[in-house]
């Protein structure tokens, strides 16, 4: 999986998943523009790649604004002469049930999240086709994102429409070669720490200590390392005729996401009244609506 001669761009990539897949690109040969909102963290994690022999700049600054956006793809293109992968990791989390969720709260993720996808993804595309030589659109989603979440409304509306995002943006930029695709990630973060059913999984990593099985295939739950070959499979030519596609990884368990899709359908010759809808549901309908929020399999019994 050779990345030399490819200049990437990872928002967010001070630490954690966006470090990961950092420096996993860079050792597959890709350059590096490491992205952080604080100065000593992203030149930590640029250290990390050059002290291992890769090649890493870093931009400091918060994704949202269309000028943190150009003025990353300005570094690559500045210090290497051109950009080939973007991988849009930077975010946030605020979370609250719906009644507490302030105004700030929301627009504060949603802006990180969903407008920092956008304004980035777009800055890239632009110069991607300049270039013309295609490139790598890899956008990152959550489990939350496809089945919702208790507590995380905006976390839930940002993920879920950068897949939506992804998929526009895969049609869009096929001509130019251009392919795009999101992950979604399950791993031990700063944003997992306090998920309740993941508590001893995250404490046993902090502690040096294997996981089990059940984690990491049933819940397909592990560290930031473990996510971070898709993302550099996704950015090389293996991948060239993958795109708009959603797929999950964490652990030991690599899944592709279906899209969503009709299940279900009858026809009413002058259309429907609410009446006619009320006869036919019960019998036609109702067994197949879908569940929210993501089952989570139950351990096994000690």
């Amino acid at each position: 999986m050779n990345l030399q001669g490819k200049v990437a761009i990872v928002t967010g990539s001070g630490r954690g998943l966006g470090l990961a897949y950092a420096q996993d690109l860079a050792a597959h040969g890709a350059k590096v523009v490491i992205n952080d909102i604080d100065e000593a963290t992203a030149a930590s994690a640029v250290e990390s790649i050059t002290s291992a022999g890769g090649e890493a700049v870093a931009l400091v600054g918060a994704v949202g604004s269309t000028e943190t956006a150009n003025a990353l793809v300005a570094k690559a293109v500045d210090t290497w002469g051109r950009l080939d992968i973007l991988v849009t990791n930077a975010g946030v989390l605020r979370d609250t049930v719906l009644w507490k969720m302030s105004d700030e709260d929301f627009d504060l993720v949603i802006n990180v999240h969903l407008r920092g996808t956008f304004t980035c993804v777009r800055a890239a595309a632009t110069h991607m086709r300049e270039q013309g030589e295609g490139g790598r659109i890899i956008t990152i989603g959550s489990p939350t994102g496809q089945f919702g979440n208790f507590g995380q409304t905006n976390y839930a509306a940002a993920k879920a429409g950068i897949v939506g995002m992804t998929r526009t943006w895969a049609l869009e930029l096929a001509r130019a070669g251009i392919t795009a695709n999101s992950v979604i990630p399950v791993a031990a973060t700063s944003m997992t720490e306090s998920v309740p059913f993941l508590k001893e999984y995250t404490d046993a990593l902090a502690a040096g200590d294997p996981l089990p099985p059940f984690a990491r295939k049933e819940l397909g739950f592990g560290t930031p390392q473990d996510v971070a070959g898709l993302v550099t499979f996704l950015a090389s030519d293996e991948a060239a005729e993958i795109t708009g596609q959603a797929i999950g990884i964490g652990g030991d368990r690599l899944a592709l996401y279906s899209h969503p899709t009709m299940i279900v359908t009858e026809i009413a010759d002058n259309g429907w009244t609410a009446e006619s809808i009320a006869a036919v549901w019960a019998d036609k309908f109702a067994a197949d609506q879908q569940s929210v929020g993501e089952k989570i399999p139950a351990p096994p019994s000690a």
